[in-house]
């Protein structure tokens, strides 16, 4: 049977694992909820923490709740309820099995994908990063809630990752949220969607080329995304206002708390 590291980054490997039952589905709604405290008080222009809450930047977009106009949450993985997640035993498992045992966690975002909001389109995360040492790098995307065909699942393209980043074009739909970009010169046609429950996680490589779709249905779309890199990655010029770098693993071990 192929390890994580050869499913996630070997070039005949499919570029991702997936893990189904990998947590409780109450990781998740604590997730969730926390998520939404944070939302909920910046609406009413309450401190954050620093953390980042990106609107959705639809014409338009209405909910009844300040949460149900969002698009992703940025700079969580400092807050308690995700860094439990992150220094539990089984994500230090798959850490060291995909990147090893030096590990630095740069980004972490909550997505909602709120009925009526647009998907993402084909893209490699590997096009936000600027490190010198590009690679490994990986994702770990936490299903909150179902993902399903018609809420706006993920849709990867198998073997992707052994490719090098295509040129990535700007989002061309007025109203495309705040850094969604496009890979026009590829062929799609063999991609599959992932369709996920709560608990379950996808762990990939950041060149993978994968995208979701508009959610359809009548409820929300939950998610919580991570990014991880080797603790000797230089980060080369532009650093993203989303990034957060923080230690986590040292010899396979965890680092001290990152809370303040």
């Amino acid at each position: 049977m192929p390890s994580i590291r050869d499913e996630v980054h070997a070039p005949n490997g499919a570029g991702f694992a997936r893990l189904n039952g990998f947590a409780d589905a109450d990781v998740g709604h604590r997730m969730l909820d926390d998520v939404v405290g944070l939302v909920r008080a910046a609406a009413r222009g309450n401190s954050v923490n620093g953390a980042l809450v990106m609107p959705e930047a639809q014409p338009d977009f209405v909910g009844k709740e300040p949460e149900d106009r969002i698009s992703k949450v940025f700079k969580l993985h400092r807050r308690p309820t995700f860094e439990t997640f992150l220094r539990s035993p089984e994500v230090t498992a798959v850490l060291v099995a995909s990147i090893g045992p030096d590990v630095d966690c740069f980004l972490s975002q909550f997505i909602f994908k709120n009925p009526g909001a647009w998907g993402q389109p084909w893209h490699q995360d590997s096009f936000y990063f600027h490190f010198d040492q590009p690679r490994p790098i990986v994702g770990l995307w936490l299903a909150v809630t179902q993902a399903t065909l018609e809420n706006g699942c993920l849709h990867v393209l198998p073997g992707s990752h052994a490719e090098p980043v295509h040129p990535h074009v700007p989002d061309a739909r007025p109203g495309a949220n705040y850094g969604y970009v496009e890979i026009v010169d590829h062929d799609m046609s063999t991609s599959t969607p992932v369709l996920m429950d709560p608990g379950d996680l996808l762990v990939f490589d950041s060149h993978l080329m994968h995208r979701s779709t508009d959610n359809e249905a009548g409820a929300a779309r939950a998610a919580m995304m991570f990014h991880f890199c080797p603790a000797t990655t230089i980060e080369n010029g532009y650093v993203s206002p989303v990034n957060d770098r923080v230690p986590l693993l040292r010899g396979a071990t965890s680092c001290t708390s990152a809370v303040p």
